[in-house]
């Protein structure tokens, strides 16, 4: 029936701290590797934080030979990544628009702010309004490929692209949309923002051991690191995948949107709201618990996520949550704010499809409230049926995705 069409993944890009692209990123978080360093794009000495996990350079040489000098004058930091990836995603899905209705093609970005900060007007004040537009990442996108349909942007903190892949797969699911561009970008290593993170504690001051410093689930955690980057996937609808021999890497089963509607910055105590959202997400995609092998947290490194995510797990899954793989790919990315959803759903749709666990690095003292798998330190071989990727973002905005092994339910 047209409202339970299935919604595929066909391409996937990525502009991360450890690679510009997906396979880069992908095989340097098998080997676990860190992307935290001294900050390089400002002078952050006089910062109680120091350290963040800032995308390379080249970055911009490559963006450079897909956006026109004139169109990058007018483009933020965040923007650029974001159309990086989108053309990697577009070129992996191998995509024709030109043989499409380019009416039913969306483009969902999750972003919390453009990113136009102090740095970028020092740099340039010319463009100020198309610079500091929210929207303008989505509208670029839907620009440069010539795609009519609806593009909007999402802002739900650090849930923001979790939402926007959520909201993508209902518009595939719903008949609204044959594909959905969809993804986040995000770049908030700047002075302001690293003051302000700062003054809610809620940053990691490892200053002088970078790669050591985010340490998910792990006693000695002392908040984040800031990361940056972007993620961007391609949604189609089964039938136009498969009508196009497009390649398939998995299925976004499903999804759940709540409210913690408790507290600006903490969750509800004892993770309740953490659970619902997960328990809502696999009803949504006809998922058992039994099904599930694999948990992308949200990880951060923070005192409360942690505890409070291990025990929603613990309250979702039961017993069986004891027996789940569940690692933070911010223990080697930094926390991407907007970015973050998207970018770890591409690693979680990576995992499942290359049955291979990236781990939670850094994981060196155990927490004794904190008692699940954490998959330490080393990547692991394991076939997974389905996964879910987590996102909480302040303002209790939550999301959890719900990913399935394409074809393994017939």
């Amino acid at each position: 029936m047209e409202n339970e069409r299935k919604t595929v993944i066909t391409g996937m890009g990525m502009v991360t701290p450890l690679g510009g692209n997906v396979d880069t990123t992908w095989q340097n978080l098998l080997a676990g590797r860190s992307g935290a360093r001294k900050i390089s794009l400002f002078d952050a000495n006089d910062y109680e934080t120091q350290i963040a996990c800032e995308v390379s350079p080249e970055f911009e040489a490559q963006a450079a030979k897909i956006i026109a000098k004139r169109d990058r004058k007018k483009m933020t930091r965040t923007t650029r990544m974001a159309m990086l990836a989108a053309q990697e995603a577009i070129v992996m899905s191998g995509i024709d628009f030109d043989r499409l209705n380019r009416q039913r093609v969306a483009v969902i970005m999750g972003v919390i702010t453009s990113s136009y900060n102090e740095m970028e007007r020092e740099e340039s004040d010319a463009q100020i309004i198309i610079k500091s537009m929210p929207n303008a990442p989505s509208a670029w996108i839907s620009l440069h490929y010539g795609l009519e349909g609806p593009n909007f942007n999402v802002s739900t903190a650090c849930a923001s692209s979790a939402y926007a892949l959520g909201l993508g797969h209902q518009m595939i699911k719903s008949g609204l949309a044959d594909v959905v561009i969809a993804g986040g970008a995000d770049s908030h290593i700047a002075p302001e923002c690293i003051k302000g993170f700062n003054q809610i504690l809620a940053m990691s001051v490892r200053n002088e051991t970078p790669e050591t410093a985010s340490r998910p689930f792990s006693l000695s955690r002392d908040g984040f690191v800031m990361g940056e980057g972007a993620g961007i996937l391609v949604l189609e609808s089964e039938a136009g995948a498969r009508d196009r021999n497009a390649p398939i890497y998995g299925e976004l089963a499903g999804y759940a949107l709540t409210s913690e509607a408790i507290d600006m910055t903490a969750p509800k105590e004892n993770g309740a709201g953490m659970a619902v959202t997960m328990e809502r997400a696999l009803a949504d995609a006809g998922a058992s618990k039994a099904e599930i092998d694999y948990i992308n947290a949200h990880g951060t490194a923070t005192y409360l996520n942690d505890k409070y995510e291990t025990m929603g797990i613990k309250s979702c899954f039961g017993s069986r949550g004891k027996e789940l793989a569940i690692s933070s790919s911010k223990s080697m990315l930094g926390h991407t704010l907007g970015a973050a959803g998207a970018i770890e759903g591409i690693i979680t749709l990576l995992s499942i499809y290359h049955s291979r666990v990236t781990p939670t690095i850094n994981y060196q003292d155990a927490d004794p409230e904190l008692d699940l798998d954490y998959v330490p330190n080393q990547a692991r071989d394991m076939g997974i049926r389905a996964a879910l990727s987590n996102s909480f973002g302040f303002g209790g905005h939550n999301a959890s995705l719900v990913f399935k092994k394409y074809g393994i339910t017939g």
